[in-house]
């Protein structure tokens, strides 16, 4: 079975958005507030650096933290500010 696509600046936009928020790992999980299942800096590290994709509600903790739409983080097309 092929594996699914994965946005190659999935990655890169998450770390954007932390650092123009000008949090820590750990102020970043507090701020995304995500209840689903529990949240840990290191899995911040982790996203940020590509080696495990966010679960969708956390993509969408994330966009709503930066004002900014779900499609902004998953094309590449676009970018974020």
């Amino acid at each position: 079975m092929a594996k699914r696509p994965v946005p190659k600046k999935l990655a890169k936009k998450l770390a954007q958005i932390r650092a123009n928020l000008g949090l820590s790992q750990t102020e970043m999980v507090k701020a995304l507030n995500y209840k689903a299942s529990p949240l840990y800096p290191a899995q911040i590290s982790q996203f940020e650096s590509g080696r495990r994709e966010p679960p969708l509600m956390l993509l969408l903790a994330y966009a709503r933290l930066a004002k900014v739409s779900t499609d902004a983080l998953i094309d590449d097309k676009q970018t974020i500010s």
